[in-house]
């Protein structure tokens, strides 16, 4: 029972009120199940937000057994600590693990060490900037194409456009379609029957195996020579033909890496070059050939005039003062040795003056990006990644994993991120983004992709619009990710100033917190148009309302994907047929939309009785 509010039981504890915090407690409320939030210093601009869904807000610190006992942690559900600090969600996670053992403890911690430590103590532990990391390298690199491991095993989502009026069937066979987006209109339909018809150039979402996949698109599956990391993250994106080729075709990367590395850094030296370096480098040139042909006409050996291979190297034996031995002008004719010396003082001076440009121009470099001010020179097809929080230092070791050239703008000379960045060989320029000049500086104008992630909506936004202003024509061919937190932002920022793929952190991870306090394994999220997939497992509860049920007759808008029976935990059914049962405990792995899986939950299980008095967002209209 909650102090002041004794309706409230089967709730959900939310410690934090913060971006993450309010999107959990909108993804509960939509579900049905009660929150109580708990936080002593929480985000002023969310307090009216949360006071106008009348959920209860215990304003005292989590570190207290006092404030869970007044958050009613005797009768809640679950626990998620989601504060924005890891310290805080440590002590509410390890003090909510004490008081109640039996109850699910979820918690947002960004350090990976701390995390494993956290959950050999029976806590849930998930990160925003993971979570939400595929989708933003997904939009990037508009690959089309996202890993899925279903029990271990691996499958795609593949997104294919229709080339003529068909049904699902007669285009794709038995591949598994989960979503169709509309050519005209941009409409989705979630879960189509095979029968289905689409028009050319509607957007088919299907999933299936690599070797499925292989056989219904052969002319995706050619051999090629890819340039990828050896240590390639197991779900980092993939190009449609990187996805449909075997593991082995992968290999080949380590014959283009090298030399592509080396011919950039060499036109990026040659670019920082000023024009010093090359009247230096042209005065020592002239200098080595008029006296390679001078040694070549005056200059005998046994009688004999030398080769021209013999002058050269002669002559830079002579002005790099080397001198092996092996040639002397001390008996030759005056005008000769007159000759000599004022090669070898002229030569001594040319070659000191260009090492000592090359060393400075090298020197500056070094030091320049150290400081964050280099200018990005000899990079085309780039992703510029504008803000290096932990979203976005996720984003850039994503884009790195699988192959892809990174520039990264961050405007603190004090983010503690910039050590990480720079230890992956990445340029990281300190300056501002809004800037027509910083864009210009890192080659805005050949970069294939941007991501602008900053934690500030405001920003992103002044970013994003910097950025397609400085694009000109190529605004309607170069992704442009944008981070905007609020979702009703998001959408006038789409719809006002055209921005495709705008991405909330916050909103993309809600689901995964949720689904993990109240038992649904959310396994992964992708887009089909606007409209966000989730991908998870579920245990079906013996006794429970899908036990005994058939597939088909799940919501329309869910489908089973694959299904791993409780009697043969070896096999793996994929696809099940629609007249397949569900039996006690099998493992189901299922998609669809995140409320459509919750009510799938929610039939399978007894879920807890909606708090009376607690308005829905979507009922309170937009915040």
């Amino acid at each position: 029972m909650v102090s002041g509010h004794p309706e409230l039981a089967g709730h959900v504890i939310v410690c934090g009120l913060h971006d993450l915090g309010v999107r959990i407690v909108e993804e509960l409320i939509q579900s049905g199940v009660p929150a109580v939030v708990v936080d002593d210093d929480p985000d002023r601009r969310l307090v009216p937000v949360l006071e106008s869904w009348g959920v209860p807000h215990v304003r005292a610190s989590s570190r207290l057994p006092e404030t869970f006992a007044a958050a009613g942690l005797a009768d809640a559900a679950a626990i998620v600590c989601a504060y924005d600090d890891d310290l805080r969600t440590l002590e509410a996670a390890l003090l909510a693990r004490r008081l109640r053992a039996d109850a699910p403890v979820v918690a947002q911690l960004a350090n990976p060490a701390v995390g494993r430590a956290l959950k050999a103590v029976g806590v849930a532990v998930l990160d925003v900037a993971g979570l939400s990391a595929p989708s933003v390298v997904e939009a990037c690199r508009q690959s089309g194409v996202q890993e899925i491991m279903l029990s271990g095993e691996r499958f795609l989502a593949l997104r294919v456009t229709a080339s003529r009026a068909a049904t699902l069937r007669e285009l794709y066979g038995a591949l598994a379609p989960v979503a169709v987006v509309t050519a005209a209109g941009g409409e989705v339909t979630i879960a189509p029957g095979r029968d289905e018809r689409v028009a050319p150039g509607d957007e088919v979402t299907l999933i299936a195996t690599p070797g499925e996949l292989r056989a219904a698109f052969p002319e995706r599956a050619r051999p090629a020579v890819v340039a990828r990391p050896a240590a390639l993250s197991p779900l980092a994106a993939l190009s449609p033909q990187e996805a449909l080729l075997p593991p082995s075709a992968l290999s080949w990367n380590a014959v283009l890496g090298p030399p592509r590395r080396l011919a950039r850094a060499a036109l990026s030296l040659a670019r920082a070059a000023d024009r010093r370096l090359g009247i230096a480098l042209g005065a020592l040139v002239f200098v080595v050939l008029v006296s390679t042909v001078v040694l070549r006409i005056g200059y005998e050996l046994s009688g004999h005039h030398i080769s021209s291979l013999v002058a050269l190297y002669f002559t830079v034996e002579t002005i790099t003062t080397v001198g092996y031995g092996d040639f002397s002008f001390s008996h030759e004719n005056p005008w000769l040795m007159a000759f000599a010396v004022g090669l070898m003082i002229a030569g001594a001076l040319f070659v000191a003056v260009f090492f000592a440009l090359l060393t400075n121009i090298i020197v500056s470099r070094r030091i320049e990006e150290s400081l964050g001010r280099v200018r990005i020179t000899g990079l085309t097809g780039h992703v510029l990644v504008i803000g290096l929080g932990t979203v976005g230092l996720q984003v850039v070791e994503r884009l790195v994993a699988v192959g892809s050239d990174v520039v990264v703008v961050e405007k603190n000379e004090h983010n503690r991120h910039l050590g990480q960045a720079r230890a992956l060989g990445i340029p990281v320029v300190i300056a501002d983004a809004t800037q027509p000049r910083v864009l210009a500086s890192v080659r805005l104008a050949a970069a294939s992709a941007v991501a602008v992630l900053t934690s500030d909506d405001m920003a992103n936004l002044e970013t994003g619009l910097a950025v397609r202003d400085q694009l000109g024509a190529r605004w309607e061919t170069v992704p442009v990710v944008l981070r905007i937190f609020d979702p009703q932002f998001a959408a006038s920022v789409k719809d006002t100033f055209g921005f495709r793929s705008v991405r909330s952190t916050a909103a993309l991870a809600a689901p995964w917190f949720v689904g993990a306090a109240l038992g649904l394994d959310v396994l992964s999220t992708f887009y089909a148009g606007d409209q966000p997939l989730l991908v998870a497992r579920l245990t079906i509860t013996p006794g429970g309302g899908l036990a005994g049920l058939r597939m088909s007759d799940l919501a329309a808008r869910t489908r089973v994907l694959a299904i791993r029976r409780a009697a043969d935990r070896t096999v793996l059914e994929h696809p099940p047929r629609r007249s397949t049962r569900f039996q006690p405990a099998d493992e189901a792995y299922l998609i669809g939309p995140y409320d459509e899986l919750l009510a799938v939950l929610r039939r399978d299980r007894r879920s807890p009785p909606a708090a009376s008095g607690v308005i829905s967002p979507q009922a309170q209209g937009s915040q």
